[in-house]
């Protein structure tokens, strides 16, 4: 297992090779072969969104992905009964808890929490108590990390769709401030003892500024990836997140 002391890890997210291959059905591309190919390409880890209605990721994914990685899984899921039970069940690295709509394209944002929080409190406990580490996706918003802090997850990853949407955008002012709100509640989320991860978005025009933040310790990235590797092959497009990455930490 990689040793991860001193290094920004890029988790790479494969849903969407998934959803490739059910766009016509049948076994290809394979999701499982993906994560193989990003394991040797530099990735830390492998996120993969088990959704209620299946749409990419499906339960045999899960099943292969847990007999095959050499590197900690990431299963994004729902708070819902029947993902817990399937997370009890496989015991993955690590759960992301995602706010999930069905006729969502992706996810749309973080989850909300201090609304939730006796609910989201007894959902994770067992979780925890099966020796998962327990990540709560979540705005960058006082409010909810503290929320999150108060209910016992041990890592948040920041939402960073809306920085990146705002720079695609070419609305610089809304992306600056956005940064920075990240930038500042990345900081009070480890004041508070969380481990900070960040996603949803990134890409190579994106990556720098929220790498460069001292206390994200977690990348995730999964569309653009995958998209980029139609040009570049996957092991390339990854390699050259991963050399962004280590550029903006050094």
């Amino acid at each position: 297992m990689t040793d991860y002391a001193g290094r920004l890890r890029l988790g790479v997210n494969i849903d969407h090779v998934a959803t490739l291959r059910n766009a016509r059905g049948g076994e290809l591309p394979d999701p499982v072969r993906a994560a193989q190919l990003a394991e040797e390409a530099g990735a830390d880890g492998i996120t993969a969104h088990l959704r209620e209605d299946r749409r990419h990721i499906i339960d045999s994914d899960i099943d292969r992905l847990m007999d095959t990685l050499r590197v900690p899984l990431n299963f994004e899921m729902a708070a819902t009964e029947e993902m817990q039970k399937i997370a009890l069940r496989h015991k993955p690295h690590a759960v992301c808890i995602v706010p999930e709509k069905r006729e969502e394209r992706t996810t749309e944002g973080g989850l909300e929490v201090a609304r939730e929080e006796n609910k989201l409190a007894g959902y994770i406990a067992p979780l925890r108590e099966a020796g998962c580490r327990v990540s709560i996706f979540i705005g960058a918003d006082e409010r909810q990390i503290a929320a999150a802090h108060r209910i016992g997850a041990q890592v948040i990853e920041l939402h960073t769709g809306a920085y990146c949407d705002a720079h695609a955008e070419g609305d610089f002012e809304t992306r600056d401030r956005e940064l920075e709100m990240m930038r500042e509640m990345s900081a009070y989320a480890n004041s508070l003892g969380l481990e900070v991860h960040a996603g949803h978005g990134l890409t190579y025009d994106t990556v720098t500024p929220v790498a460069a933040f001292p206390e994200v310790m977690e990348l995730n990235i999964g569309h653009f990836l995958i998209g980029e590797s139609v040009f570049r092959g996957l092991g390339p497009a990854i390699a050259e997140m991963r050399r962004l990455m280590d550029a903006a930490r050094a």
